[in-house]
């Protein structure tokens, strides 16, 4: 006998239930305090030279396990303290695990990891419902997207239901139950995984989630010196072939990190520097060789990417220099490359770096 048969209105009630076993009362679920979402208009004074110092702190605790992938760490970073997502590529065995782990050690937030496959299902990414027949109230269980660090291992070996499962989540930062929303808490990033060598078996991503990724960040192999050294501190006393990130410390809390996601969002962007990117980003839709260019949602990343990381660099502004900087992680997942392009050797990257090249910078 289904169990839902004999629940009438009345005892169709959700129990409140501990946070912390993962199962939650949607009737008592209040909106996590996001940045600066009480008072958006409040400015306060930005200590620069603070934030950087504990940026700083953040990278050097994580290369105490990772080895070389500076860019990558930079990067990951970047879109952090600008609250993005980012689309991690790169071959297996690079560390991309280990530098969610790290990254959340740092400033003692959760992670969470989901191993996409083809089997998986939407509510095993979010969390579903659940009745219990003992007290027959109905209970929902969060699933691991509920975390502030989440790695979305391999995400397009998982069919496009699935994918869609993080699409409000990634945008809205809410997930939505049988019927009942959920806002995460902040800080809340998904670093997603993909493979781009083995593509049997997979399902490309839809071009409306690809779009939500702030940054698209390739890892690529260890120098042949980084590898000695990784190796040399993978095999010496380890029991297994992962590092262990308990050497990290952790030297930031997670309003330290909504601070400094706050700090970002106020520094100033002059409007030539705003012009400057909506140059490149329109000049991706009329390029030779360009199949589809990127939307509006691309110059804002890039104006996001470029605070982000002004701030990292120890200034309260904008520069061509920072939006040149941060212009092929954040655009190069929102072009595509007309076929002949392709045939021809022609890469997204190489493409890109021309339209930079070409399209003027603003001047004092």
């Amino acid at each position: 006998m289904n169990p839902e048969d004999n629940a009438s209105p009345e005892n169709m009630k959700v129990e409140a239930l501990d946070n912390e076993a993962g199962i939650i009362n949607p009737d008592t679920c209040h909106s996590a305090t996001t940045v600066d979402e009480e008072n958006p208009n409040e400015s306060s004074v930005i200590d620069i030279s603070a934030i950087t110092q504990k940026a700083v702190a953040i990278k050097n605790e994580i290369h105490k396990v990772l080895v070389g992938q500076d860019d990558v760490v930079e990067q990951v970073l970047i879109a952090l303290f600008a609250a993005g997502h980012v689309l991690v590529e790169g071959v297996p065995g690079l560390g991309k695990t280990l530098l969610v782990r790290a990254l959340a050690q740092t400033f003692d937030g959760k992670h969470g990891r989901i191993q996409f496959t083809p089997d998986l299902m939407p509510a095993d990414v979010t969390g579903h419902a659940i009745y219990d027949m003992k007290s027959e109230q109905f209970k929902i269980r969060k699933g691991p997207v509920f975390t502030n660090i989440l790695l979305a291992d391999e995400i397009n070996r998982a069919p496009a239901k699935t994918q869609a499962a993080l699409l409000e989540v990634m945008q809205e930062f809410q997930v939505t139950i049988e019927g009942n929303s959920f806002s995460m808490s902040r800080p809340f990033v998904v670093l997603a995984t993909q493979n781009p060598v083995e593509q049997e078996g997979t399902y490309p991503l839809p071009e409306a989630q690809v779009d939500r990724f702030l940054l698209k960040v390739h890892m690529s192999y260890p120098t042949d010196e980084e590898e000695r050294q990784l190796v040399a501190n993978v095999t010496s006393n380890s029991l297994a072939s992962t590092l262990d990130v308990d050497t990290i410390e952790s030297i930031a809390n997670k309003d330290d990190i909504l601070e400094i996601q706050k700090a970002v969002a106020q520094v100033l962007v002059d409007q030539r520097a705003v012009e400057y990117a909506v140059n490149i980003v329109r000049a991706t839709r009329d390029w030779g060789g360009i199949y589809l260019g990127a939307g509006p949602r691309g110059s804002i990343s890039l104006i996001r990417a470029a605070k982000s990381y002004a701030m990292l660099n120890e200034r309260d502004f904008v520069t061509p220099d920072d939006i040149k900087h941060v212009a092929l992680p954040v655009l190069r997942h929102r072009i595509t490359l007309t076929a002949d392009f392709e045939i021809e050797g022609y890469t997204v990257d190489n493409v890109l770096s021309s339209i930079i090249q070409k399209t003027p910078a603003p001047r004092d």
